[in-house]
């Protein structure tokens, strides 16, 4: 593969609306290389047999199935709360404003 040459990182610098000075696109353009050297590994590496992953060890889902179990009732559930209504919890109102229902 090619080495990315400073007008490339121009290019790329203008693209991204980055402003770089002339030393930076030296700077630049030698980690790009190395990058871009790198991901060529990769994909040298990778084959035709080997399926693409997400992850690099397998994931278990750690989650349980639902099943249905016995609840409080809602007036258990009310039994100890200060004020009920509706078969609800019933709060002070903390705001002053009218809310149209």
């Amino acid at each position: 593969m090619a080495a990315i040459s400073r007008e490339e990182v121009a290019h790329l610098a203008r693209l991204s609306r980055l402003a770089v000075t002339e030393e930076e696109l030296g700077t630049f353009a030698g980690q790009l290389d190395v990058i871009l050297q790198a991901v060529a590994q990769v994909g040298e590496v990778a084959a035709a047999d080997i399926p693409p992953t997400s992850h690099s060890v397998p994931l278990t889902n750690v989650l349980r199935e639902d099943v249905v179990t016995p609840c409080l009732t809602p007036e258990e559930a009310l039994s100890g709360a200060p004020d009920a209504e509706e078969q609800r919890f019933r709060v002070p109102r903390i705001l002053d404003e009218d809310v149209a229902s």
